[in-house]
């Protein structure tokens, strides 16, 4: 598969990997990306607060992904690692809301759910 579609698919991992949902107690909702937000900007008032494997390994895989991008030739190898990294999250918030029987949450996490197992058929090897 050529560079320009792994990029593109790659791009599009990262775009649905922040629209994954949560609902929890007291009526509280967010989406992944007003969350990370949320952790970036305590990254520099309080680090102590967002030291977490949950919230940490998907950043640093959204940091790999986004440097696969601008890597020339495509490095594939990373894009892997850093589609792991997030897809732990993700499936995790999947496991939740099929749980919890809550289909916004399942439903938002399927577009990323295709689209790596769309990487990973079309670069296995």
């Amino acid at each position: 598969m050529n560079s320009i579609k792994n990029k593109l698919l790659v791009f599009l991992i990262i775009i649905t990997s922040l629209l994954g949902y949560l609902e929890w107690g007291g009526g509280n909702k967010a989406f992944l990306f007003e969350m990370e937000m949320e952790v970036i900007s305590r990254l520099f008032s309080n680090p102590g607060s967002i030291i977490h494997p949950l919230t940490i390994l998907p950043m640093i895989g959204q940091l790999m992904l986004i440097f696969s991008l601008w890597r020339e030739p495509f490095y594939k190898k990373m894009a892997f690692w850093g589609l792991g990294l997030i897809a732990i999250l993700l499936v995790f918030i999947l496991v939740v809301g099929v749980i919890s029987l809550n289909w916004k949450i399942v439903v938002s996490v399927i577009p990323f759910l295709i689209l790596s197992g769309m990487f990973y058929f079309l670069n296995r090897k």
